[in-house]
C-alpha cells in the first residue's frame, strides 16, 4: 500500500469519524420531459418549480416542442414528479429523431403531434406474421437458388 496510501486511508477514517461508509454520488445526467405549455406564465411556473430542485445545474424550455431538458445530478423520475405538481401534465420526452427507428411511418411509431423531425419511441416496430408459402406459384419457382445460371424466363 506505500506510506502515502497508508496516511490517506488513515485521514479518510479519522474525517468519517472511524465509519468507512461513503455516500453514493448520482451521476450528472440529462432528462427530457414532454410538459404542456401553453403561456409565458406556464413556462415561467415550470422553469421556477424544476430550477428549486437541488442538483439541477441548467433547465432549458422550448415551448414551441412542449419540451423540457434538465440537466443536473437528478432523478428523472423525482423530475417528472415535480414537473406534474405544477398541475401540468408531464411525461417522460416519448420522441427519437426519425433517422434511428427502423419503420419511422409505421402505425405505431408515426406521430402527428409529434415535432418535425421525430416519432414516437417505438421497441416493436416490425408485426410478426405468419407468412405463407405456395408451391404452385409460378414466380417463385422462375429462378433457382441452387443454379443462379438457370433462368426459366429466357
Amino acid at each position: 500500500m506505500g506510506v502515502s496510501g497508508t496516511l490517506e486511508y488513515l485521514s479518510d477514517l479519522v474525517g468519517s469519524g472511524g465509519h468507512k461508509l461513503k455516500k453514493k454520488k448520482k451521476q450528472l445526467q440529462t432528462v427530457e420531459l414532454k410538459v404542456r405549455m401553453d403561456c409565458d406564465g406556464c413556462e415561467l411556473k415550470v422553469k421556477n418549480a424544476i430550477s428549486s430542485m437541488s442538483g439541477v445545474k441548467k433547465v432549458e424550455i422550448n415551448r414551441k416542442q412542449q419540451r423540457v431538458t434538465v440537466t443536473g445530478y437528478v432523478d428523472s423520475n423525482k423530475v417528472l414528479k415535480k414537473a406534474k405538481s405544477t398541475g401540468k401534465k408531464a411525461e417522460i420526452w416519448p420522441y427519437v429523431p426519425y433517422n434511428l427507428v427502423a419503420q419511422p411511418y409505421a402505425v405505431q411509431a408515426y406521430d402527428k403531434k409529434a415535432p418535425p423531425g421525430y416519432v414516437r419511441n417505438v421497441e416493436n416496430t416490425v408485426t410478426t406474421g405468419t407468412v405463407t408459402r405456395s408451391y404452385d406459384d409460378p414466380y417463385t419457382s422462375m429462378f433457382s437458388d441452387d443454379n443462379p445460371n438457370a433462368c426459366s424466363i429466357m
